[in-house]
């Protein structure tokens, strides 16, 4: 069968960062286009005899010894000798990831990155960057698009290789990142479906929560931090894409969609992307693996979670902060993936980070911080309704585990974030107390929520803002890395 593709681009050696990004731009933006102009053709009638093809751009290191330039960084390095590789997609999106990516690997072991087109094919609907074209316009075709078109396979949309379980096979190249261009673009599309605003406006430091009431208070803290000309925020999104700039009373950009998505999310940015994105990402610890699954191919520096917990001791009040240092994992969505026998480690760097926020933002400073904040074990289950079983067993369970907190979406976060090496951290308020008769009921929870959420929203913004300030090689440490890694962080 005949195969319809671009111009080949053979594979060229570069030693400057800039020009081997700009060739994976070149060739990203001539393959996809391709693409999109055949699939045109093809919707006005002109259907090719045999396939069209276009392959993702590539970069690959060889090398031949196990010797590299000393490097603080936990990342930047291959592991052994050999040709190392990996797929590109959206150059133009992950543009400042990759020149330090590669700006690393040509200073740490002094040969050139190759940069070509490699042979995974690019899926039709990835070459439209919101896929809408494709899904749309095929309703109505009367011939198959997987005729003609490479479709989105699941063979390279898996998780082998930051689960730690892919084998390369005799003589084929090792994995240069965490993960193939295709399951990147796959997780792109996911973001703008679940949370109605486009990937590139994600920044590098996430907050997750499990109630609107914070996505509120965040919106009006945004649009303060965003006045504020010394913050050095300088717009805000919306679902929607709707964009208000520093300066503007009103959004200038983008539409409000007509509901809010599944998990809505918010973002305060910065031009260099050191800002703060926050998502509601509702209830379960399935929607909490869901969007980490995806936010994770974007390489954000850390993620965290701020939402409402179950104070498990008596000596808790509603309102006090639980530090997670440990988890119990019993939400049992990622157990195909990360065994519940893996420990999920406290982060120091994230750990300290908030204790600060909460001390600055309470004003409570050693022992008498101990009266709002205990730092302990958190428990996640995936049964939100545990109360109406007999629990004396599950009780047990969380006493022999000595945790002081439970919640639905904690461990799953946690567990996510260390499986794909992005700093994680855990600050929940204690709303209710099911072990001693304080349930979570209407008049309680609306007088909590007027008295605690600004508060803990104030310290995880703090907290992500002295993230931010932290030397890169503190945050992505060894802590989070295994034996063989991949280069790219």
């Amino acid at each position: 069968m005949a195969i319809h593709e671009p111009p080949a681009v053979t594979f060229s050696g570069f030693r400057d960062a800039k020009a081997a990004v700009a060739r994976l731009e070149e060739i990203f933006e001539q393959n996809t286009g391709f693409l999109r102009d055949a699939f045109q053709r093809f919707l006005n009638g002109d259907i090719p005899q045999g396939r069209v093809r276009a392959c993702y751009p590539e970069i690959r290191l060889v090398t031949e010894t196990h010797g590299r330039v000393d490097s603080r960084l936990a990342y930047g390095f291959v592991s052994g000798p050999g040709v190392h590789s990996t797929s590109v997609t959206r150059p133009d999106l992950f543009r400042e990831y990759l020149l330090e990516q590669i700006e690393l690997l040509i200073r740490n072991h002094e040969v050139p990155v190759e940069v070509g087109v490699g042979d995974l094919p690019i899926p039709l609907h990835f070459a439209f960057y919101d896929g809408t074209h494709v899904e749309g316009a095929a309703v109505a075709l009367q011939r198959p698009l997987a005729d003609v078109f490479d479709l989105p396979d699941l063979s390279v949309l898996d998780d082998a290789i930051v689960n730690g379980t892919f084998e390369a096979g005799p003589g084929m190249p090792r994995p240069l990142a965490p993960f193939t261009a295709p399951r990147v673009d796959y997780s792109l599309h996911r973001l703008q479906h679940y949370t109605a605003t486009a990937a590139g406006h994600f920044q590098n430091y996430v907050i997750l929560t499990n109630y609107q009431f914070y996505m509120d208070e965040f919106c009006r803290l945004a649009r303060d931090l965003l006045a504020d000309p010394d913050s050095g925020y300088t717009h805000f999104v919306e679902p929607g894409n709707v964009i208000t700039r520093a300066g503007d009373m009103e959004p200038q950009e983008g539409e409000a969609p007509a509901r809010l998505p599944q998990m809505p999310a918010y973002h305060l940015a910065r031009d260099d992307h050191s800002g703060i994105t926050m998502i509601n990402i509702g209830v379960g610890p399935s929607n909490a693996k869901t969007i980490t699954d995806h936010v994770a191919v974007l390489r954000p520096h850390a993620w965290l979670m701020l939402g409402h917990c179950a104070g498990l001791r008596n000596s808790q009040q509603l309102g006090d902060y639980v530090l997670a240092h440990g988890y119990v994992r019993e939400d049992h969505v990622l157990d195909a993936d990360l065994p519940a026998w893996v420990p999920i480690p406290p982060l120091a760097e994230i750990q300290v980070a908030l204790e600060g926020a909460v001390e600055e933002v309470t004003g409570l400073a050693g022992y008498e911080l101990k009266r709002v904040m205990r730092t302990g074990t958190v428990a996640s289950i995936d049964n939100r309704n545990w109360e109406l079983r007999d629990h004396r067993e599950p009780v047990q369970r969380f006493s022999q585990s000595r945790a002081i907190a439970l919640d639905m979406e904690s461990a799953t976060i946690a567990a996510n974030g260390f499986r794909f090496r992005v700093p994680y951290g855990t600050l929940l308020c204690v709303s209710d107390k099911p072990l001693h008769g304080e349930l979570k009921l209407p008049g309680m929870a609306t007088d909590f929520y007027k008295r605690q959420v600004a508060q803990h929203l104030k310290i995880g913004i703090l907290s992500m803002e002295k993230l931010r300030a932290m030397p890169r090689e503190r945050l992505h440490s060894r802590k989070l890395r295994s034996f063989a890694e991949t280069a790219f962080q």
